[in-house]
């Protein structure tokens, strides 16, 4: 559908009949102006949009074209709606010199106002270059179709399809309608503003529990509500993380699963946006949590991209629960799982690990002279796990605050989640975290 013009396609994004122009007259001073705006719902959400239209100018940013998304941007923080932008121009109109720069610097602070106060989304549906790119970019999710250009420095060699492998892009579509069926989803499952509770639906129970060895996709759509899980950044980090949004008894919840490897500089950076994103808008996050440690190699990416994601859970004051599936490992455990600096509930399964070492490790060092003396290493190590390391050690201790079995973790979340749907919780007065 690249070649609808910018009003059909907001009349594809908005449902029928509610879509209503602002400043549809507008001019700039060499003629039309080169993006479409305005009103309307999309599934029954009121939504502000603007799509550029490359049938004028080449959907030329000018100095009229800055103002009539600013006035968007201004509407919606007043009015506390969702902006979804659609982006597709061959860039900036050179011959208005200065002034269109600083047209533009306008939206990068009125996106930037706007972040974490109501959700943004982009939506990448042709060229988006420079600072366009930059500004798309700033917003909560990023929906591009696989045609698209996206890149701050042109010419670039880099496609849609790189830049979601990259995570650059978190919802990655064949065509425009593909975008727009996920926008739609998004908006659904996202709150109105950040002074708003999260929507409520209707829904039906999944059609499998939870169950052993499966990977975290398979868990996240065993505890949440049937066909509701839309998962972002699905091409980045996509053997170690999974995060979606998703309902649990009609409300949305944020998911983060890890897959049983070690912690890695992107599964790390991916987990981080998916918190700061459910933290900004007060939604619960589940951590289903199996990894073993952190990777080796890439001492200093792993530093920087573990800091951020520590100081995400740590400072995050939305409801934060933890699901141990099965190895919570060492510097894993205290990250993803640890009450101290994570999550106001923990629960773990019957079958799972919590251990500070991994037992070849464990076992080296707390049973060296049991080894010296000849005793089976296997043996030792299945009773470490099944002793120290057992999910009944860490819930004696306090660590966890409850054991069950796979099939019941979408009862004992439901529970958890409506003892936590009050959370208050008061942070020391800042600005924000250095880190």
């Amino acid at each position: 559908m690249s070649e609808l013009k910018a009003v059909s396609r907001l009349e594809t994004l908005f449902d029928d009949g509610t879509f209503t122009q602002i400043d549809a007259y507008a001019k700039s001073a060499g003629g039309d102006v080169e993006v479409v705006a305005g009103f309307g719902t999309v599934n029954d959400c009121p939504v502000y949009a603007f799509s550029q239209d490359l049938s004028v100018c080449d959907g030329a940013v000018s100095v009229a074209h800055c103002a009539k998304i600013k006035k968007v941007y201004d509407l919606a923080v007043k009015t506390g709606c969702p902006v979804i932008g659609i982006y597709d121009s061959n860039g900036v109109k050179i011959d208005e010199g200065f002034e269109v720069l600083n047209a533009y610097g306008e939206l990068v602070k009125a996106s930037t106002s706007m972040s974490g106060v109501c959700p943004q989304i982009s939506v990448i549906a042709g060229a988006c270059l420079g600072t366009s790119a930059l500004i798309a970019n700033m917003a909560d999710v990023v929906v591009a179709v696989k045609d698209a250009e996206f890149y701050v420095s042109a010419p670039s060699d880099v496609t849609a399809e790189q830049s979601a492998k990259e995570g650059t892009v978190d919802v990655l579509c064949d065509d425009f309608n593909g975008a727009v069926e996920a926008v739609k989803d998004i908006v659904s499952l996202l709150p109105a503003n950040n002074l708003t509770p999260a929507p409520i639906f209707d829904f039906s129970a999944p059609q499998a529990a939870a169950a052993e060895n499966t990977d975290a996709l398979t868990i996240i759509n065993a505890v949440a509500d049937n066909n509701s899980v839309v998962e972002l950044k699905k091409d980045y980090a996509s053997e170690n993380c999974k995060i979606a949004l998703a309902s649990v008894m009609g409300t949305t919840v944020g998911f983060v699963g890890f897959d049983g490897k070690s912690l890695c500089p992107s599964c790390s950076y991916k987990a981080e946006y998916l918190i700061k994103l459910c933290d900004a808008y007060s939604i619960p996050v589940v951590t289903l949590v199996n990894a073993d440690g952190v990777s080796k190699g890439k001492d200093n990416q792993n530093l920087v991209a573990l800091t951020k994601l520590t100081t995400a859970y740590a400072t995050a004051t939305c409801p934060k629960i933890s699901v141990i599936t099965g190895n919570a490992i060492g510097s894993a455990y205290i990250i993803l799982a640890g009450k101290g600096a994570n999550a106001d509930m923990t629960l773990a399964w019957d079958t799972s690990i919590a251990s500070p070492l991994d037992a070849d490790a464990a076992v080296a060092f707390l049973f060296n002279d049991r080894l010296a003396k000849g005793e089976d290493r296997e043996a030792l190590k299945k009773e470490y796990t099944e002793t120290v390391a057992s999910p009944f050690t860490a819930a004696a201790c306090g660590a966890v605050d409850d054991v069950c079995t796979p099939e019941e973790t979408r009862d004992k979340l439901i529970a958890m989640l409506d003892m936590l749907a009050g959370k208050r919780e008061n942070t020391l007065p800042r600005k924000h975290s250095v880190k």
